[in-house]
């Protein structure tokens, strides 16, 4: 598995991570949210230079322009409900991309620490032959985007496959390198130093699809 840290490099991004970390900011949900999109935008940005592109002549009022336009289609699926605003980041740089849009989320059997990732709704068209591009922010574990992208396998066969987080523990990326083929590329904005007792990553920044739309039951 290709890993890319971007955030390794000092550039405005870690200045939207900062503000996504910080207590006296996050109450701010629009402003959460945006900065989620934000994060999504840069690494949009990133991601397109794998891509394949194509010389195209533009027209332009004066004369005509040699430049070049992606080839590789494109279907972004985000992990409902934190992957929206990081879903709507990458959609922005990818406009013409297809849209896939898939729940998991632990399931606790017992009322205790273990859990289970359940995967339901699913709703993506056709990807194969496609770069896929599956987004959630938070890598903890690992287990909800194995689970997510051994659902998505069983109907598709993409091109190439990206998979991009905001944060990540040390454990989750070790979990996607022992599950996942070698050949994904996965893409980090930052990486954290571990895992809690409840799994959670520390210190990252709670829990991402309550700080963007609310507590749930």
């Amino acid at each position: 598995m290709d890993i890319h840290h971007i955030s390794q490099k000092n550039s405005v991004l870690n200045h939207f991570l900062a503000q996504i970390r910080n207590i006296n900011v996050q109450h701010d949900r629009m402003r959460f949210r945006r900065n989620i999109e934000r994060i999504g935008e840069i690494m949009a940005y990133e991601i397109s230079q794998q891509l394949d592109y194509k010389t195209i002549a533009v027209q332009t009022p004066l004369g005509i322009k040699e430049t070049a336009e992606i080839v590789d289609p494109i279907v972004i699926c985000s992990i409902l409900r934190a992957g929206l605003p990081f879903h709507q980041g990458f959609l922005n740089y990818f406009d013409q991309a297809e849209n896939g849009f898939i729940s998991a989320y632990r399931h606790h059997p017992n009322d205790d620490d273990y859990f289970e990732i359940k995967v339901e709704y699913q709703a993506i068209g056709n990807y194969d032959n496609s770069t896929l591009i599956l987004v959630d922010p938070m890598l903890a574990t690992g287990q909800s985007i194995v689970a997510v992208f051994n659902k998505l396998i069983e109907k598709g066969n993409p091109a190439a496959i990206h998979l991009a987080v905001i944060i990540a523990a040390p454990e989750g990326i070790a979990h996607l390198k022992e599950h996942l083929p070698d050949h994904c590329h996965l893409w980090i904005a930052t990486i954290d130093k571990k895992l809690d007792e409840h799994s959670y990553i520390v210190p990252g920044l709670g829990d991402a699809g309550d700080l963007a739309y609310g507590k749930k039951l």
